[in-house]
Order: C-alpha cells, then structure tokens, then sequence
C-alpha cells in the first residue's frame, strides 16, 4: 500500500510540486531477457532530495542507469514507460545529452580516473561545457569550497587517494558541469560512517545553496532518511511504498525491516524475519 504523498511547504518535496524528472511506470530489461525493474514510477520535484531506498538487487542502481540512460552501456534498455526531464522526454536520448540538458550521475564505486591527479580529475567534468581558463579556475575553487580535503590533495593522483577522497572527487567532478540534477548511486558504500556524514553534509549543501535536486540510491536507509525530503522503497524491481521522510522513518515496518530496530528502538532479528515472511506494505 502507498502512502499518502503529502507535502508541506516547509518539506518543499513531495511528488505534487513540480517535478523536475518525472519517470512514468518504466519497465527495464538486460539483454532482452532479464526484467529488472517493473512499472517503476517516482517524481523528484525541483530543488528537492528524494532516496530511493531498497536492499543490495532491488533495482535502485539500474533505476539511476536507466534515468541517465547509462543502462545502454551495459546491453539494457527501457522497454516500456517513459521518462522526463525539465518537461522534455528523455529516455531515448543519449548520457552526454542529458548532461548537456543538466543531468549528471555519480555512479556506484566512485569510477575516478585513478591514473590522473584530483584537479585533472574535476577539469575533466567541466570538458562539455568548454569554459576559458580562468572560468576553470573559478569553477575549482567553488568545488573546493564544498570540499577543502580536495585542494589538500588536488595534485594526489587520484587512484592512490582514499576512500572518501575519491567520493568527493566523483561527487566534484560532476559539479564541475554545473547540473540541474545530480543521481548519486550508493555514495556511503565502504566509507566510515564519520566520512560519510561528512559528504552527506555536502551534499545537503549542494542542495539548499546551489539548488541543485538530487535523487540518491542507498542502502543506509538511517543516513538517507535523515538527508532526503521524500522517499521510495524499491523491492524486486517494484515500488513497494513512498512517502516524506520522516513519515517512513517513523514507520514500524520500515524501521524494523530496513532499519533492524523493534517498536523499543532495540535490534529484532527474529521479528525481521517474521517480516520478510509477511510482507505486509504488500
């Protein structure tokens, strides 16, 4: 059962704002025999931070790939549905055109060019947009305002940078195109939980200060809950529920589910698998 998707002002997220990307019961399919994700739809309205939420094979990051159309790369398509951004059909066009409308994803495991320094790195996010290079410049510093590790390092090569760094170096490098809407896939995966609230942090300020919308495909559902304004849960490629943030993070199920907490905020092993037998947003 879906939850009430209601929104108030303050949130500034829920699906009846006006959406900036807009996918429309989306069917995906691999080498034309492997269904991935089933009538998926979600709205991110503009300016907001929406989760896609699900454990590790929901469909989350070939719901990013199919949005960004990146799943071409990898002998997939959209089959059925459609998708939309800024009001423009978009699901047949290429990645490259979508960054040039103001699309950017970062994709799962950060895919830094590990043999180029840091700042080679960020200069390369800029290349569609041919700036002059005192606009690069400008364009750098902004980026290491967000990310001051990163001018600490802009001359590290980046594939011997850490964990983190190469995060806020993916995460920079799509900001040097300067996107309308960024798709940030797994951006917590194998970070400490101190690195990653330190990037969440950035990311919520790349949001509020620059009005940048984001849709964000985790599996710290914790961590996302407490950053997005609204959320969907993906299970087998289907959406299985969606609602405000704080409305799904106070929910029983998911906090039991999801979040492994009891109604007594203690761990509950055995009713998570009570749960998983019963299903019951199903």
């Amino acid at each position: 059962m879906t939850m009430t998707a209601t929104r108030t002002a303050e949130a500034a997220a829920g699906p009846a704002a006006q959406p900036i990307l807009s996918v429309r019961n989306i069917e995906a399919i691999y080498d034309n025999v492997i269904l991935v994700l089933r009538g998926v739809s979600l709205e991110v309205p503009e300016g907001s931070i929406v989760a896609l939420l699900g454990g590790n094979g929901a469909g989350k990051s070939t719901t990013l790939k199919s949005i960004s159309t990146m799943i071409t790369a990898e002998r997939g398509r959209v089959s059925k549905g459609s998708i939309h951004f800024r009001g423009e059909r978009t699901d047949q066009l290429t990645p490259g055109a979508l960054v040039g409308m103001g699309m950017v994803q970062v994709m799962e495991g950060r895919m830094c060019f590990g043999h180029l320094t840091v700042e080679e790195n960020l200069v390369a996010g800029a290349y569609t947009r041919k700036l002059s290079k005192a606009q690069i410049r400008d364009e750098l510093e902004r980026v290491y305002a967000y990310f001051p590790r990163l001018k600490e390092r802009r001359t590290s090569q980046a594939g011997y940078t850490s964990g983190g760094e190469q995060q806020m170096t993916a995460i920079g490098r799509a900001m040097m195109a300067k996107p309308r809407m960024l798709l940030l896939d797994e951006p917590s995966m194998g970070l400490a939980p101190q690195i990653v609230a330190e990037i969440f942090e950035i990311v919520r300020d790349l949001n509020e200060k620059e009005g940048v919308s984001i849709l964000l495909a985790e599996q710290n559902t914790a961590v996302a809950l407490k950053y997005a304004n609204y959320g969907y849960i993906l299970e087998s490629g289907r959406i299985m529920m969606d609602g405000p943030a704080a409305d799904l993070a106070a929910n029983k199920d998911v906090r039991e589910f999801y979040l492994g907490m009891s109604s007594d905020g203690r761990d509950s092993f055995r009713n998570r698998k009570s749960y998983r037998r019963k299903k019951r947003w199903i």
